[in-house]
């Protein structure tokens, strides 16, 4: 074999270069190592594809996805295509809605469809199940016949545009209509885009959200950055015991923690009581099921997740740093905040971003001890999951919730660089 040598700076060894043979070799045993390294992290990837990015695509794949009632009155959707949206439809339209509510009732899936269209305008589900009733003792020839006339008079809501509108509305097997309900606005009968006339709640949700996050972190960050200062300051002994105290929470069931604070803050509970014994107050002042026990209950629970990054940054940053600014004639406090504070800055930015983005997604405490004046957004998006079954609404509040953090997330990092988070 002829020694031409191949120059590839990455295998060539001491003193001489490959020949292409060893080139050849040394290529495959590199393949070799990076596929047994992507097969020994495969099991991760599946892993975090299945719990992580399935479940958001699913989420992002729902908020738009809205079949129920295409699948349920397709008949009736095909022939109010052509109906301009003005005064009622015609007789034709009519006669087939009356054909669907009837195999509906028989099929036992009206309250399914009125389920559906209640979203779209409340008080329809008791139109369509009463109609559905109704409808289902009439023979098929008569229905035939005389089925438009049969709908108006089982119930005056089928004589209105608005509830046909809404039919065919809700018909759109993919829609827009859930993010606009999430933010508050509604198509008029033009089409065009409005303010809901209706309760304006879902964007108050989301200001009220992100408001408790930033109290609750800006509190973790003042009850933090000492107790991590102490933290990498103090002599083993003591900073064990601190680091102890620290972790606790850690250890203790969530649920624990929660209910610890129903018996603290409630009206005959112990801070009340303790409250009226010393004399500051004559009655129990109202503490539990409000803003203020959310904010509390939650600063205690993420109060670890701003100290633990803290101080294994404080813990690297050298102490001569501090003495030599002192020496040079810099008082404490000016040198504090010139030399030490900036380099504790990686920290901060880590453990803020853990409190503020975990307390954004916060269900469990809010729901226990906020009551209605406590509730986040994630209560509500809980609430039409679990209770109302608007999953699609659900759905677009927490990919709506997703965009936000995404694009805080984004700001942080052209204003400070997400580069210089550090855990560690």
């Amino acid at each position: 074999m002829t020694a031409t040598t191949v120059q590839d700076s990455s295998l060539l060894p001491a003193g001489r270069a490959l020949t292409r043979e060893e080139a050849w070799f040394a290529r495959r045993e590199l393949n070799r190592r990076r596929l047994t390294a992507f097969m020994l992290v495969t099991p991760l990837l599946l892993f975090i594809g299945f719990a992580f990015f399935a479940p958001i695509a699913t989420m992002l794949h729902r908020s738009v996805y809205s079949p129920t009632v295409a699948q349920l009155i397709p008949d009736t959707l095909a022939e109010l295509q052509s109906w301009d949206g003005q005064g009622l439809p015609d007789r034709a339209v009519l006669t087939t809605m009356a054909v669907d509510l009837k195999r509906l009732a028989s099929e036992r899936t009206s309250g399914k469809l009125g389920e559906a269209l209640n979203r779209g305008l409340p008080g329809t589900s008791s139109a369509v199940k009463s109609t559905a009733r109704k409808l289902r003792r009439v023979e098929d020839t008569e229905l035939g016949a005389n089925g438009a006339a049969l709908l108006l008079e089982a119930n005056d809501r089928w004589a209105t545009p608005e509830l046909w509108r809404t039919v065919r509305a809700t018909g759109q097997i993919y829609t827009e209509r859930y993010f606009l309900t999430a933010l508050d606005l509604e198509r008029d009968a033009e089409g065009a885009v409005q303010v809901r006339e209706a309760a304006q709640i879902y964007v108050q949700l989301y200001s009220k959200t992100m408001r408790i996050a930033l109290i609750i972190t800006i509190l973790t960050l003042l009850l933090g950055y000492p107790l991590a200062y102490v933290l990498a300051n103090s002599p083993s002994r003591i900073a064990n015991l601190l680091m102890v105290m620290v972790l606790l929470p850690f250890w203790t069931s969530l649920l624990v923690r929660t209910t610890s604070w129903i018996a603290l803050l409630q009206t005959n509970g112990v801070i009340n009581s303790v409250l009226m014994g010393v004399g500051v107050t004559s009655e129990p002042l109202e503490m539990l099921f409000t803003e203020f026990a959310t904010i509390i209950a939650m600063t205690h629970i993420l109060l670890p997740f701003m100290v633990l990054p803290l101080y294994s940054v404080m813990k690297g940053i050298d102490p001569s740093y501090m003495r030599a600014a002192l020496s040079l004639g810099s008082r404490p406090i000016p040198a504090f905040f010139r030399v030490y504070f900036p380099m504790t800055l990686p920290g901060l930015s880590a453990g803020a971003l853990l409190v503020f983005i975990i307390s954004v997604g916060y269900y469990i405490t809010p729901a226990l001890v906020g009551g209605t004046d406590g509730q986040m957004i994630s209560n509500i998006i809980a609430f039409h999951m679990q209770q109302s079954n608007n999953w699609e609404l659900a759905a677009a509040l927490g990919s709506l919730l997703l965009a936000l953090i995404i694009a805080l997330y984004w700001i942080y990092d052209r204003l400070v660089g997400a580069g210089n988070i550090k855990l560690g």
